[in-house]
Parts: C-alpha cells; sequence; structure tokens
C-alpha cells in the first residue's frame, strides 16, 4: 500500500466516521472508570496479601 492509496483510505474512513452522541460518551466515561477502579482494587488487593508475607514494616 503506498503513500496515496493510505491518504485515500484515511480520507474515505474520515468521511465515514461521525461524532459520538452525548450518551455514547458517557457511557465510554463510564466504562473506563469502572475499569480503573477494578484494577486499583486488583493491585490494592495484592498488596494487602503480599505485605504480611514479604514482612512489612
Amino acid at each position: 500500500m503506498g503513500l496515496r492509496e493510505f491518504l485515500a483510505s484515511c480520507a474515505r474512513l474520515l468521511r465515514r466516521a461521525r461524532k459520538p452522541t452525548r450518551e455514547e460518551v458517557w457511557l465510554l466515561v463510564k466504562i473506563c472508570a469502572l475499569g480503573i477502579i477494578i484494577v486499583g482494587v486488583i493491585g490494592f488487593v495484592i498488596r494487602l496479601i503480599m505485605f504480611p508475607l514479604l514482612g512489612g514494616g
């Protein structure tokens, strides 16, 4: 794929794309926040489990 075909493909994609609605953006924000919270909780639980095992002090 040459540069010309790549640029044509990008232009075609941008013509088909649309802005998300407020509801779609809000759903995405909620899903991302939930994922961040879940990863944080998992990290916190692992730290709580490892702290006594490694002899915290």
